[in-house]
């Protein structure tokens, strides 16, 4: 349940702070991204009809989209970020599910390990600032924040570096609870919105509204793409259990549930559901590849996004305290990524320069955004975004520079299990 919502819901903490949401529209946003992550998950272990792979894939929203959704949010409003979702979220998808297999060859290994590096590192400023106390926060930099933060980030790692199994998994969740506890001691934490929250509430479409801009539409369009070869790896990965590579109809069911449930969530204010990485290790590592213990995690997640006060409670946990966790988690995704590079590639002189090349460009816009002043809004807006920029340049290099890199999945031989899995069909 950790690996389920404790990503999610710092994606919607940190989107929420940068737009400047109310506590009311904060625990609405939370709520939605809990509930989505539930139907996803749901949707597939069991699939509708061609939606959903029927494999135990865990969903929530990915920290890929964070930086589109707070400038798009910022500049244009919550309304086109929605709006764009929608749109991309349906078309994107639905034609990277029909034309997988031309297009899976575009993303190896070197393209989609970049794109998770950039993820990571641009977003490392963002929990340093929550760590501070959250930019604008009067006791910014404070010894009490950064002693916060440095708590929750310390029991994290020593519980990930020293324990193994669950105690491990859990973590972030647990370090979270450390600090929030020690928050509560010192009065830093106002309850008032948990109070105020209801017990029970439906969704409501069109909470922000919806808009239509043609920049962010292309932006969200990308990243979509992205998100959607990131699926068909993790699907590959939860497949290796088994000796075997997905078929043809698990990989379009899970690309499919990938965009339509993102384009569902969307209408009631969840934020985009993507395949989360951490799964396929813990897969892999126990051998279980029941369904239905993921299916079982997801109609919980359910039934606490169907509860305000479990997203009033998330908006009650301190900046500091966030931002420890934050800090690790997006530490663990570049970390992710530089694994992905170094296991699948040879680092000869032509991937090295593609490397460097993408990503000094990825976080060259991201730390120095005035560079692209001169240009007009919407490509300010569109190369603006490190992954958009990483994952275009190493795209565009390893597509036209002379040579190989692997392919992202090998179609053809099976992968031998770790251990013999234990599956419920």
């Amino acid at each position: 349940m950790s690996v389920m919502i404790v990503p999610s819901t710092a994606v919607a903490f940190i989107v929420a702070g940068a737009v400047g949401l109310d506590a009311a529209s904060t625990t609405y946003l939370v709520q939605m991204v809990i509930l989505f992550a539930g139907v996803a998950t749901v949707v597939q272990a069991y699939t509708v009809g061609p939606v959903g792979a029927r494999l135990p894939i865990v969903m929530g929203t990915s920290f890929a989209f964070v930086g589109a959704m707070t400038t798009i949010g910022v500049n244009s409003g919550l309304d086109v970020v929605f709006g764009s979702i929608v749109v991309a979220a349906v078309v994107v998808p639905f034609l990277l599910g029909w034309q997988f297999k031309r297009l899976q060859s575009f993303f190896p290994p070197l393209v989609t390990g970049l794109i998770v590096i950039i993820i990571g590192l641009y977003l490392i400023p963002v929990g340093m600032e929550y760590s501070a106390g959250g930019v604008g926060a009067a006791d910014f930099g404070s010894v009490q924040n950064l002693a916060l933060a440095a708590i929750v980030l310390g029991i994290t790692v020593l519980f990930n570096l020293l324990l193994k199994g669950v105690w491990r998994m859990m973590s972030i969740l647990i370090g979270i609870s450390v600090g929030y506890a020690l928050a509560i001691g010192l009065g830093v934490v106002d309850f008032g919105p948990v109070s105020d929250a209801a017990w029970f509430a439906v969704p409501t479409p069109g909470e922000f509204g919806f808009s239509f801009e043609p920049v962010p539409l292309l932006t969200f369009a990308f990243l979509f793409l992205v998100s959607g070869m990131e699926t068909i790896g993790d699907m590959s990965g939860i497949t290796a259990a088994e000796g075997r590579n997905p078929t043809g109809d698990e990989f379009r069911g899970g690309i499919f549930a990938d965009g339509f449930i993102s384009a569902i969530g969307a209408v009631f204010g969840s934020f985009p559901q993507t395949s989360f990485s951490q799964n396929v290790g813990i897969i892999n590592f126990t051998g279980i590849m029941s369904r239905h213990i993921v299916g079982i995690g997801g109609i919980i997640l359910i039934v606490l996004g169907l509860v305000p006060k479990i997203g009033a409670i998330v908006t009650t946990i301190p900046s500091a305290v966030f931002g420890g966790a934050v800090l690790v988690m997006v530490g663990m995704v570049a970390a992710s990524g530089m694994r992905l590079l170094f296991l699948n590639i040879e680092m000869n002189r032509r991937n090295m320069v593609i490397i460097a090349t993408a990503l000094g460009l990825g976080l060259g816009v991201e730390t120095v955004p005035d560079a692209l002043a001169g240009l007009p809004l919407g490509a300010q807006t569109f190369f603006g975004e490190p992954v958009i920029v990483t994952g275009l340049i190493g795209l565009l290099l390893n597509t036209f520079v002379p040579g190989d890199s692997s392919p992202l999945f090998d179609t053809t031989d099976t992968v031998p299990p770790v251990s013999e899995p234990v599956n419920d069909d």
